[in-house]
């Protein structure tokens, strides 16, 4: 049975998949980094990651919790000093990779996050694996896999049971596979990811693909979407992602024709001022936007409220309602219309 960890109050295991990204802005710089935050608040983030790379950053989170309202995760390597600073100031969770501390070090590390009662993640990537599990298995999904089952044991021996863990890659197909194997190994939930995809496009592809094929199988509790971009990119990725398996639902869907010859209308321009006005509506609504009156409303019967153009009329349907046909050049200025009564 999948243990539940809570970060913050923010539960992990159970609900719905959670979404996290990482700020880009040094921790210490307190008016960068919440005003980041609070961006990716408004996206839908959440969980953020700070980076603590000295005492100055560790000593922020504390400043930096007082005006943000999800919780801060301290991502912390090599120094047990910084990771017991962050904790003592307000962490909610640690990000840590126990293969780059000393065995006292760790136990430093357990006894402080015992203390607040607060989880770790145990982080596993191909450029940091642990050295017996890279001896044994090389640098593939099975190494990674060995690797964070034995940093998370070494945890678990101090006492620390609040575990999440991840095995993160730059290429996808190893990727999946750690995390598929890490699944049937584990109880403890798992924050899924590619790591180093890129930015653009490629990026956005290799999250999606990676992430995305790994939900539709049950495997995934938290999610981030590494880009080389504005970390609200991540999360409006991330969310595009559990929309597109299904698993979020209170969303506005545009479903639209890739267009063909037949199209004689501006059925592309009218999909992107349409998918533009819902951005952010909290409601399940299907909209279709078709390219033909031959095809498209039997494409669209499912939708909620949908047009069908052609050059001299377009067709609106509503569900369950006998669709009725306007003219072309008014037939966008009553088409938003209706949409409108449907956000409400």
């Amino acid at each position: 049975m999948k243990r539940v960890v809570s970060v913050g109050g923010v539960r992990l295991g159970e609900g719905r998949i959670k979404v996290q990204s990482m700020t880009t802005e040094k921790t210490s710089g307190v008016e960068k980094c919440v005003a980041q935050i609070l961006r990716l608040e408004e996206a839908g983030c959440d969980l953020v990651r700070v980076a603590v790379l000295d005492e100055e950053d560790a000593r922020a989170l504390s400043l930096v919790k007082e005006r943000v309202h999800i919780p801060v995760i301290a991502d912390i390597h090599f120094s047990a000093r910084l990771a017991e600073l962050a904790v003592e100031a307000g962490a909610d969770k640690l990000r840590i990779n126990p293969g780059n501390l000393r065995a006292s070090d760790l136990r430093r590390v357990a006894d402080c996050v015992r203390r607040h009662h607060i989880p770790v993640r145990v982080g596993a990537n191909l450029g940091s694996l642990e050295r017996g599990a890279e001896a044994r298995y090389g640098r593939g999904a099975e190494a990674l896999v060995a690797s964070a089952l034995e940093e998370a044991a070494a945890l678990e021996k101090l006492g620390v049971e609040d575990l999440v863990l991840s095995v993160k890659a730059s290429s996808v197909p190893v990727t999946a596979e750690a995390y598929a194997l890490l699944a049937e190994k584990t109880e403890h939930p798992l924050h899924v990811g590619v790591t180093e995809a890129g930015g653009g496009l490629m990026g956005i592809v290799k999250g999606s693909v990676g992430i995305g094929a790994l939900l539709l199988r049950g495997i995934g509790d938290t999610v981030r979407v590494s880009l080389s971009e504005d970390p609200v990119l991540e999360v409006t990725a991330a969310h595009a992602i559990l929309r597109a398996c299904g698993l979020e639902r209170e969303f506005a869907e545009v479903i639209s024709c890739p267009t063909c010859g037949r199209c004689e209308y501006d059925c592309m321009g009218l999909a992107r001022r349409v998918q533009e006005r819902v951005i952010g509506v909290k409601k399940p609504l299907k909209i279709a936007v078709m390219g033909c009156v031959v095809n498209g409303p039997g494409e669209a019967k499912d939708a909620d409220l949908g047009i069908a153009g052609g050059r001299e009329f377009c067709l609106i349907f509503e569900r369950g309602k006998e669709p009725q046909r306007v003219p072309s050049e008014g037939a966008e200025a009553a088409f938003f219309a209706w949409l409108e009564e449907w956000i409400g």
